[in-house]
């Protein structure tokens, strides 16, 4: 689903980019130096039917993670593939996982999962790998984000959160997921809602939904953005309060109005994709997309989507190309009319 930028953004200050590249580049330095798995030597090169690896450019309990091990199961319910392994490379929104990625080059026995985050990071991080670098195989969900506080909060709507936000910005914690991310984009916007500038926005990164939800139950930050089932079972569980989901159209099973319904023409997609390593022929390309394709179409991908609360927006081929061009394209767009 194509992006809307539907304000015009206001770049952020040169010292303030500075300061989240910065930020952005010694987490990456201390990743990779805490890193102990090379993901070329993930594969050993044969038949991706026989062994294939899923990186996930994330740490556990992510959303990344958790498409790749979804399909890593339903891929050995119905042996698709003899072994299929799910590793992952974190940091950076997924441009640590894409520059080892990239240099695979011909390794036709890896996939990786990628999204809308990926292309925000790429941007954000000023990484020289892009997703020009590698091959486009599939789109397989579209996710949407949720607007959340915790249950003691005295924000019962989002119009509560904003006026009070924007009475004072900088003290107003706001988290989200890696920078770059689409859990970025729509705090963002929101800010803009709130007739506050971007410079202003205090937003703070996190790797994953469960620190997210332990910020909010410990009052680090006040509100968050991310995933639906990163907060779903602190939802419903009575911890957390839902005020609004980014999704493009109603998902009654949420029970939660979309922001467009409120008012707020906000409806960024958190969609997910597959790629593979660069350099592969024509027959490989057709392999992994041929496998990518039986998992999507099994009984254990299907259950998947239902607990996951993901949308079935597969995609491949040229369709895929597409997309993807003109999802980089939007984010570019986006990001570029922050200043970045």
């Amino acid at each position: 689903m194509t992006l809307k930028n539907t304000r015009t953004l206001k770049p952020l200050s040169s010292p303030l980019r500075k300061i989240l590249r910065t930020t952005a580049i010694v987490a990456s330095v201390a990743v990779v130096a805490g890193a102990t798995f090379n993901a070329a030597s993930s594969g050993n090169g044969d038949d991706a039917r026989a062994q294939l690896t899923l990186i996930a450019p994330a740490g556990a309990g992510g959303g990344w993670d958790g498409a790749a091990r979804e399909a890593q199961q339903a891929m050995r319910a119905q042996s698709i593939v003899n072994n299929a392994q799910v590793v992952n490379i974190p940091g950076a929104g997924g441009t640590i996982g894409l520059n080892k990625f990239a240099g695979m080059d011909g390794e036709k026995s890896s996939l990786m999962v990628m999204g809308i985050t990926m292309l925000g990071a790429i941007n954000i991080n000023g990484s020289q790998t892009t997703i020009q670098d590698v091959t486009p195989i599939a789109r397989i969900t579209d996710d949407y984000d949720v607007l959340v506080v915790p249950a003691d909060s005295p924000y019962n709507s989002v119009d509560e959160l904003l006026t009070d936000w924007g009475k004072d910005p900088n003290s107003f914690a706001f988290g989200g997921g890696s920078l770059g991310s689409v859990d970025q984009m729509i705090v963002t916007q929101l800010a803009q809602h709130a007739g506050i500038q971007p410079t202003a926005v205090n937003y703070i990164a996190y790797s994953g939904g469960g620190e997210l939800a332990t910020s909010l139950l410990s009052g680090t930050i006040k509100a968050s953005v991310s995933g639906w089932v990163d907060f779903a079972d602190q939802i419903e569980a009575g911890k957390l309060k839902a005020l609004a989901v980014s999704a493009p159209e109603p998902v009654p099973a949420t029970g939660v109005s979309t922001l467009k319904e409120l008012g707020y023409d906000i409806e960024l997609t958190n969609w997910r994709g597959i790629v593979a390593p660069p350099g592969l022929s024509d027959q490989n390309i057709k392999e992994l997309q041929q496998i990518v394709t039986e998992t999507v179409n099994t009984p254990q991908w299907a259950d998947a989507l239902e607990r996951n609360q993901w949308a079935d927006t597969f995609l491949t081929g040229p369709e895929f190309e597409e997309f993807l061009e003109s999802e980089r394209q939007s984010v570019d767009a986006i990001w570029n009319d922050l200043g970045y």
